[in-house]
């Protein structure tokens, strides 16, 4: 039984949004993009340490992460299918709240119909060894970010942020307040004031 996420530990902000309210550099390089248009990635990490051009670890991340988690996983950016719909259908099954792998993956058509969530570097048909079991629960770089296990990933159009577990809650917190702020300046904007007069800068622009 599929047992997919309802709630949402982001509280439906933005990786934009997160992004500006942490004031930190938890920005993943913008080369991981979504496998498939509206794809949306948030849950806290389990990471896996892999090989390039391998993905035996990437079974067993499958079988070892919990449910409503997101497998983070290094591959060194290898350009291979370390990831296809076998893998995808088995992770749905076992409630894996997505995928975020620094390498390529495959079945991108059959991925977005079966609408799981997947973060790359590219597409790839290329296919794996395996020999490799994997390293899980340690801190692996994915687009450049050190990402840890418990750490809230969030992925959109926009691009993929990774909340450090231990300010997680102070960042969301404040970009409840910016979304607050946003909010209030958007209803001043469409009663005709200016962008220049809301954020106070100068009138020459910078």
């Amino acid at each position: 039984m599929n047992d997919r996420v309802t709630d949402d530990p982001a509280r439906g902000h933005s990786s934009a949004t997160l992004l500006e309210a942490s004031r930190l550099g938890i920005a993943l390089t913008p080369d991981l993009r979504p496998l498939w248009a509206g794809a949306r990635l948030c849950g806290p990490a389990f990471t896996v340490q892999g090989a390039g051009g391998d993905n035996l670890a990437l079974h067993h991340a499958v079988l070892q992460a919990p449910p409503r988690s997101v497998l983070v996983a290094d591959l060194g950016g290898a350009r291979f299918g370390h990831w296809g719909e076998v893998l995808t259908v088995a992770a749905l099954h076992r409630g894996i709240a997505g995928l975020l792998i620094d390498g390529g993956v495959r079945d991108a058509a059959e991925i977005e119909a079966l609408g799981f969530p997947v973060f790359s570097r590219n597409n790839a048909i290329l296919g794996t060894r395996k020999d490799f079991r994997g390293v899980f629960g340690h801190p692996v770089t994915v687009g450049g970010i050190t990402v840890d296990t418990g750490d809230l990933v969030v992925g959109d159009a926009d691009g993929v942020v990774a909340l450090p577990s231990g300010g997680a809650e102070r960042i969301l917190d404040a970009a409840d307040a910016r979304v607050a702020h946003e909010t209030e300046l958007m209803a001043r904007l469409r009663e005709g004031r200016s962008t220049l007069e809301l954020y106070d800068f100068e009138a020459g622009g910078r």
